[in-house]
């Protein structure tokens, strides 16, 4: 059964439950910003992105409270003074990070309540995480009020000026993912680790053209074995192995006297290795048994 939900018909909090537990792992923007009078505030959001890479634009959304509709002290500064410091979040700051979150008064500095070094910036006031592996300068262009109420979204669209990396996360000048070990937000209480047991990878479709996953014999793409990640690697194969490599790389292989089942059993696990010329071939000979 599906759970049909109206959004005008259920209480703010739950609405954002679903919003927030269904929409995730968020990446999260760890905002330092600063007010006219020079008070420094740090908080992390999770309605976040980037949106442009030329210009170089980023956008978060501190919302209204829900409690008492009451605007972000982040939200706050940057009307004020329309700079911003997006700082990246990875694991070894986590708990910082969400100590940061809680509802200090605003002449409170939540760099020193969360106990993280406050280095100065280049081009903007606010300071920026001596801890995070990677700090955006940035200026703010907009700020984009939704609405008037509680739950209310306030996008604050920035745009890049400075970036600063730490060497510590680079792997022949270039970031590397797994180095980061950057943290998401999940619903609730909960986040995620982008750790290497996490990750995986899947090829881009970008400079060739799939065949498609239509374009797979029907037997293929019925299969009680191969999954819908199976089937979408297949189709992103630009064209399949010809009758002459099939028979090359079935006889090769040994596997002439396999049953389709077991074809296609060996076919996922290429699959799930990477190999998926060789899968390709494994199933096509099946689909003539």
């Amino acid at each position: 059964m599906i759970k049909t939900v109206d959004p005008t018909t259920i209480p703010q909090p739950e609405l954002y439950s679903i919003l927030s537990t269904a929409v995730a792992p968020r990446p999260i923007c760890f905002a330092s910003t600063i007010d006219a009078e020079g008070n420094v505030n740090l908080s992390p959001y999770s309605f976040f992105n980037v949106f442009s890479s030329n210009p170089p634009v980023m956008v978060f959304s501190p919302t209204r409270s829900g409690r008492d509709n009451s605007l972000k002290h982040t939200h706050q500064n940057v009307v004020e003074v329309p700079e911003v410091v997006i700082n990246v979040v990875n694991h070894a700051m986590a708990e910082q990070m969400s100590l940061s979150s809680t509802a200090y008064d605003k002449d409170v500095n939540e760099f020193v309540k969360a106990g993280f070094t406050q280095v100065p910036s280049v081009k903007v006031k606010p300071p920026r995480v001596g801890e995070a592996p990677v700090s955006f300068e940035c200026r703010v262009l907009e700020v984009v009020e939704l609405g008037q109420i509680p739950g209310a979204g306030n996008l604050i669209i920035a745009q890049v000026d400075m970036i600063h990396i730490n060497d510590d996360y680079l792997t022949d000048n270039v970031l590397d993912t797994e180095k980061l070990d950057l943290v998401g937000r999940m619903g609730g209480n909960w986040y995620i680790r982008a750790i290497k047991e996490s990750l995986f990878e899947i090829p881009k479709p970008i400079r060739t053209h799939g065949i498609g996953v239509d374009a797979l014999p029907k037997g293929i793409r019925e299969s009680d074995v191969l999954t819908g990640n199976n089937l979408g690697r297949l189709g992103n194969l630009e064209s399949v192995p010809s009758t002459v490599d099939i028979k090359t790389i079935i006889t090769k292989e040994g596997v002439e006297n396999a049953s389709k089942t077991e074809l296609h059993t060996l076919a996922k696990q290429l699959l799930e290795d990477g190999d998926t010329i060789k899968a390709m071939a494994y199933l096509l000979f099946a689909e003539s048994l």
